[in-house]
């Protein structure tokens, strides 16, 4: 990549140096993308490296190996949501964990689609409870593509397709509930919405949010980067509070 000019999702920004700082971004064609931003930290270029800020990014690098420099131009600021405690934490969230798992510059279209949805449905949303939905769908997504999709089109047991209840943690697979009932205490749930279109209501979104997160704990934050997943506990408890 000796020179990439694209629009890019804001997805983390890591201080660098005195002044700068290494910002990675979620692009349309190129996937995650880093770049050093020379003056990150200046009171100009603060707002626009807000993660959730949609900019016009400019990498440059010498060679491959290099980390390309980067400047950026805003495009769409979600600045004004940062002071919104449950919208910030999902933007926070969503971002971060894109940053976290995704490996740089493998192109993902879907994810950035569903990404910049998910981030326009926390900010415009009419109620918490329409992008938690789709929260819990791009977690599904993300898992989905970087090859660790749950199989729930029919039962891992008895290879039957209805009255699917559970989920094995073991093979991520869907359980009936017929094959489960015994074990259901060692099953993740597995709400309709998961499997067809639906409006569920939070306890179906709760548990949703629980099997992504056990998913989502295993294969990537098992023995690492535990502050990443705290942020995710900070919104899921929040959400649970308008809930109430």
């Amino acid at each position: 990549m000796a020179h990439l000019r694209t629009s890019a999702i804001i997805c983390s920004v890591r201080p660098h140096g005195e002044h700068g700082a290494v910002v990675r971004s979620l692009t349309p064609e190129n996937g995650l993308v880093a770049g050093y931003v020379r003056g990150a930290r200046s009171r100009t270029m603060r707002p626009v490296l807000i993660p959730s800020n949609i900019v016009q990014a400019d990498y440059r690098a010498r060679t491959e190996d290099q980390l390309a420099s980067m400047t950026a131009e805003l495009v769409q600021s979600r600045g004004a949501w940062l002071g919104e405690p449950l919208a910030s934490a999902g933007l926070n969230w969503a971002t971060a964990l894109t940053a976290a798992i995704l490996p740089e510059e493998h192109s993902y279209p879907r994810l950035h689609s569903a990404l910049s949805a998910l981030l326009d449905a926390i900010c415009q949303a009419p109620s918490a409870k329409g992008w938690a939905v789709a929260l819990v769908r791009y977690e599904l997504l993300l898992l989905s593509e970087l090859g660790f999709g749950l199989a729930l089109d029919k039962c891992i047991v008895s290879g039957s397709e209805e009255d699917l209840v559970f989920i094995s943690p073991k093979s991520a697979a869907a359980v009936s509930s017929a094959a489960g009932e015994s074990y259901r205490e060692r099953l993740l749930p597995l709400p309709d919405f998961l499997r067809s279109p639906g409006q569920p209501d939070w306890n179906a979104i709760f548990d949703g949010l629980k099997v992504t997160g056990f998913f989502l704990q295993r294969h990537f934050f098992a023995d690492r980067r535990n502050d990443v997943m705290a942020s995710r506990a900070v919104l899921v408890d929040r959400l649970k509070r308008i809930e109430a």
